[in-house]
This record gives C-alpha cells, structure tokens and sequence, in this order.
C-alpha cells in the first residue's frame, strides 16, 4: 500500500478563504491524511489562492512559483491550486505554469479531496480544523455577492448570494463552541444580505439565536453592506449583550459622482444619515469601514471630500486600498487614469487623517476599565483585543506578561494607563 500523502495547507486572502481552508483540511484529516503547517515538511500542497485586488493575484502567483521551485528540487510531489485565483484564470494558470498537478475553484472540497485518493464525508462538512486561536473563529454565512459594484471581481470569483441554511449554521456554531470558542465573527461578501432568498433579511434573527448558543461570549458583525442595512438589526446589535458594539461597513467612498459610477446604491446624504442612525442607537457603537482611492473619476475634488467625511465622522477604524482594475468588471472600461503614485499620496492622507482620529480616541480610553480576550502572549507581552477589535484587523491591548499568569482565551478585566495611535496598554484590575 503506497504511503498518504504529507499535505500542507496555504491560505491567503480573506477570512472567508480561512473557512474554506479549516473545511477542507477537516476533510482530509477525516481521510487519515496527515497535516503540517510548513510547506516544506510536506510532500504535497494545497495553495487556496486570493484573486481579489493586483497586490493579492501577485501574492498568490508567487505562492504557486515558489512550489513549483520545492517540486523541482524534489522536496514536493504535487501541487494543488485552488480558491478565487483559479477559478477566474484557471486556463491561464495552466498554461502559465504546467508544472502544478491539479486546478480547482471556489469551495471545490469534493474534488480536492477525491485527488488524493479519498473521500468527502459530506455530513461533516460544517465541522472545521480551526487554523485560528482555539477561542475565536470566522462563521462564513454566505456566498457570492448580488450587489453591482462596478469595481468588483467577487460575483466573477464566487458567484451569486446564496446564504446557508441557518440550521445549519447554528449546528457549525454548537460544533465550533464545543471546541472552546467564545468568540464568532460573522462573515460573508455582504452578511446583510443574509436570507433574503426567503424575502427577508434575517440577519437580525440569525445573530439572537446564535447569542443562545452557551460557550459564545462574543459575536462580532463584518462585510455589513450599507445600501440596505436591516433596522431590526440596529435593535439586536444595540440590545444583545452578546453581540459587540461594533460594525464593519464597508463604504468605499462618499462623493456622490464617485458612488454612482461604483455602483454602489447608496448616496452620501442616506450613507450619513445610516452612519448618524447607528450612533444615534447605539451610543457605544466601534465603526469600521474601508475605503477605495484612485478610483477612475476620483479627482483632486472628490479625494478632498473623502478626507473632510473621514474628519467629520471621525470612524474607530478605517481600510485603505488602492483602486485595482479588474478585467470584465463594468468599470474596467474607464481604465486605470490615476497613476500609481498618486494613489500611494492619497493612501497616505487618509491614514495620516485616521492615525490622528485613532489616537485622540484611544487617549479617552486612558483610566478607563475594559473587558478584554486574551489571544497569545509575545515577548514580554500578552496580546489582547476589546469588543472594539476584530482579530488580526484592528488595535490590540498589551500587558505587561511579568507580573501576571493570564490564561489563552479567557476574558479579564484590564485597567487602560497608555496608548499610541491604534493599540493601548494595561493592567490588570484586581479590585474586584
């Protein structure tokens, strides 16, 4: 009998290729297959590949390059490339590179799985081998997205809405909670979008039945699409102590003439008026969102409006990117007219904008006392989040390791005595 395979998993991307990712590599360990972390203890890799911006294709290609150079000198006998990046090139890539053994798609665990020679176990198909820290996981609650941004690749990659069924939704979370986590950030191209197949968005409904859920502490919402953002669930997040204070919103821009050449089907007279709604109900709320600079009709005058919203709102947390053009998308027509530096100074702007939000914001902090979950300890540090952080996005609170024995994944409560412009520090309070 020939030997199994020694397989290695490499993600890149977004946290919805992390789920993919902790899904397949469930199944193969269901088949027996053994895993490691570095590819280069393995005799084979998986690489779930990002296709979504110029930076993230590069990223990937150079993934797969870098394989290819361990198979030629003997140290890999296959390679698998899978995710967003092949399935919206895989012609290209297997005429590109021809010495990768196997090209699949999106969420492709039955093939991948079959071309090592085992099998899917497809009533498990919900339960995951968690590559984050045991305490917290990403719950994707959808697929695809329906919204008709010109910028975007998505619907090309990952094709239409389609959300999950929400029984099986909250099996996967009773699964993930048995394994200790207490923290779920929800998930998907728009999470607001989620049940409208049945015509009407139970996000709301969704997240009250997952806070019933014992061993969940925390749920945190990403990917909220703001054209059409559900009021019931104004009143869960600000009603559910389960549910954290926070939001990501990804709004992209705010000039009306740029919003409506990205297809966005918002205005900015309704964005601040949904951005007002929620602090307004939410008196606590974190808001995160992204933004795009160097779009094609982004002049000196809409980039000038973008910085005075980004002053006004004064946002907890904010995502810049660099307007990448993308083959078959409707915009792709207008080209890509700002140059390269131009979007690099803008880039630079806004963070400098936020960097000064950010830190007057975390001196108010100062003195204050705040529940915090405790990820990993580096150096001489704990490393920890509030509910105003998501992981491995947003600031961090660091404490002094020395003088305490914390616990990986347990929540404490922590006195704030210092900050700088996106993570603080503390102490622990021992008063109670």
């Amino acid at each position: 009998m020939p030997s199994k395979p020694k397989i290695s998993v490499i993600t890149l991307g977004c946290s919805k290729n992390t789920v993919d990712s902790e899904r397949l590599m469930n199944q193969l360990k269901l088949n027996k297959f053994d895993l490691t972390e570095n590819p280069e203890e393995a005799d084979s890799v998986v690489i779930n590949t990002c296709g979504f911006i110029d930076a993230a294709k590069e990223e990937s290609v150079n993934t797969i390059l870098s394989a290819v150079e361990l198979k030629k000198k003997g140290k890999l006998k296959k390679i698998v490339v899978a995710g967003c990046l092949s399935e919206r090139y895989m012609d290209d890539l297997r005429k590109g590179i021809p010495e990768v053994d196997s090209f699949f798609g999106t969420e492709a665990y039955e093939g991948i799985v079959e071309d090592f020679g085992g099998d899917l176990k497809y009533e498990l198909l919900g339960e995951r081998f968690l590559t984050t820290p045991k305490h917290f996981a990403y719950l994707k609650i959808s697929e695809g997205c329906d919204n008709p941004c010109s910028f975007c690749a998505i619907p090309l990659m990952r094709g239409l809405h389609n959300s999950q069924p929400m029984d099986d939704i909250l099996q996967e979370v009773k699964f993930l909670a048995a394994k200790g986590v207490k923290e779920i950030n929800i998930i998907g191209q728009d999470t607001t979008d989620y049940g409208k197949e049945t015509g009407k968005r139970n996000i709301a409904e969704l997240l009250n039945k997952i806070s019933l859920i014992d061993g969940i502490e925390w749920i945190r919402l990403l990917y909220a699409y703001p054209s059409h953002f559900p009021d019931d669930l104004i009143n869960e997040i600000a009603e559910n102590h389960k549910i954290c204070k926070y939001i990501d919103i990804p709004l992209q821009h705010i000039s009306d003439n740029v919003l409506k050449s990205m297809r966005r089907g918002i205005t900015k007279r309704r964005t601040i008026e949904l951005l007002y709604k929620l602090r307004e109900r939410i008196p606590d709320i974190t808001l995160r969102t992204t933004f795009i600079v160097g779009y094609p009709n982004e002049g000196e005058k809409e980039f000038e409006e973008l910085c005075e919203f980004v002053k006004d709102i004064k946002f907890d947390r904010i995502g810049v990117f660099n307007y990448s053009v993308e083959e078959n998308t409707p915009v792709y027509i207008l080209g890509d007219p700002v140059p390269p530096e131009v979007k690099e100074e803008r880039k630079a702007i806004l963070m400098n904008i936020q960097k000064e939000i950010s830190q007057s914001k975390n001196e108010k902090l100062i003195g204050s006392k705040m529940q915090v979950i405790i990820d990993n300890i580096e150096g001489e540090f704990y490393i920890g989040r509030t509910e105003k952080d998501a992981p491995e996005v947003d600031g961090e609170v660091l404490i002094k390791a020395d003088d305490n024995k914390l616990k990986i994944g347990n929540f404490y409560d922590v006195e704030i005595n210092d900050c700088n412009e996106y993570d603080l520090f503390g102490k622990i309070d021992n008063s109670k």
